[in-house]
């Protein structure tokens, strides 16, 4: 995100000083700030109006600004808030955080770019897969082929693709299958390292296998999963946070074919028809900041939730990110079947 502080005038600037601001900092608008909030942008265009209706350059700037410009929660996802750009065809957009004030502004041009993050990722690749069967006698998983190549070389493309370089994959089962299929990475444009679980650690034990906490939050996901989430924009939310951790959640939905009977003290209250219950649960995708690694012991079995509970348990906070985009755990035959039927018309 470019510098944005240069660019910010109070409500008492004068036009002049618009335009030196426009001009020393780097997003082409003025920012007309009130103890942090926005209350207008100015452009040049909007100096220019403002002339030819004979405002001086000594007049204020509020008289010629745009008392309504369009803003964005800074918790908006990359993906949306480009989309919004293109709807409104602007060029910046304000970032309001919860107590609205302006914390930064996005260009469109830095949108369509590819941002690349140092965060590392870490993707779990070392379970055996038991519930798919013979489909996992002789492969793990995360190489099973689905669109003509392993799950886990999708995974691994989406991040790169997505501005994440810097990867590590947790194995075990099996584990020179997948050593020997991406080495260090550089043919898929990544460097990939290796964390050797010994034994099964469970879905969170190969954070404790790191030789010290990254100093970045890491982005962590299990390798058995097909999305189209924006890594970015969950890293994003995360760092909006306070949070220790963020876990990605998925909607899941049951439709009970029956009415739903409610009984007190043995007599009727209501009855439901055929609803529909919903519930959040886990997407298997986390961000994990680096004070968490000090509740993930050397070479102990633990699972995520375990992690995510002792974090609460500690007076610590993990924030919930809601997936809204494809997202399938293939961990049965079923599940299998579904990523093949699907993936061409998700991931062309």
């Amino acid at each position: 995100m470019k510098s944005w502080q240069k660019a910010v005038v109070g409500t008492e600037a004068t036009l002049s000083e618009a335009i030196a601001a426009i001009e020393s900092g780097s997003i082409q608008i003025a920012l007309v700030l009130d103890d942090g909030r926005l209350t207008g942008i100015v452009t040049d265009g909007d100096i220019r109006r403002g002339l030819l209706r004979g405002i001086p350059l000594s007049g204020r700037a509020i008289d010629v600004m745009n008392p309504s410009p369009v803003s964005a929660s800074v918790t908006l996802p990359r993906d949306e808030r480009l989309g919004l750009m293109r709807q409104k065809s602007i060029k910046q957009l304000p970032l309001i955080d919860a107590n609205g004030k302006v914390i930064g502004v996005e260009t469109f041009d830095e949108l369509l770019e590819v941002p690349q993050y140092e965060n590392p990722v870490l993707i779990m690749a070392g379970g055996l897969g038991e519930r798919l069967g013979v489909l996992t006698r002789e492969v793990p998983k995360p190489m099973l082929h689905v669109g003509g190549r392993p799950l886990l070389e999708t995974i691994v493309r989406n991040f790169v693709q997505q501005g994440f370089r810097n990867i590590f994959i947790s194995v075990n089962y099996k584990a020179e299958m997948i050593q020997n299929y991406f080495g260090d990475g550089a043919t898929f444009g990544a460097t990939i390292r290796y964390i050797h679980e010994t034994e099964r650690l469970g879905t969170a034990g190969a954070l404790g296998l790191f030789s010290s906490s990254p100093d970045l939050p890491l982005v962590v996901t299990n390798g058995d999963i097909l999305t189209t989430i924006n890594y970015g924009a969950l890293l994003d939310f995360h760092n909006a946070t306070p949070a220790e951790a963020t876990m990605a959640v998925r909607e899941h939905k049951v439709h009970v074919p029956y009415g739903v009977v409610t009984a007190s003290e043995g007599y009727l209250q209501v009855i439901r028809e055929k609803p529909t219950e919903s519930w959040f649960v886990s997407a298997g995708i986390y961000v994990i900041g680096p004070n968490v690694f000090q509740l993930v012991d050397r070479g102990i079995k633990i699972d995520m939730p375990a992690v995510l509970e002792r974090i609460v348990a500690s007076e610590g906070r993990v924030a919930v990110y809601p997936i809204r985009e494809y997202w399938l755990d293939i961990g049965r035959v079923e599940d299998f079947e579904q990523a093949h039927a699907e993936f061409h018309e998700v991931f062309q």
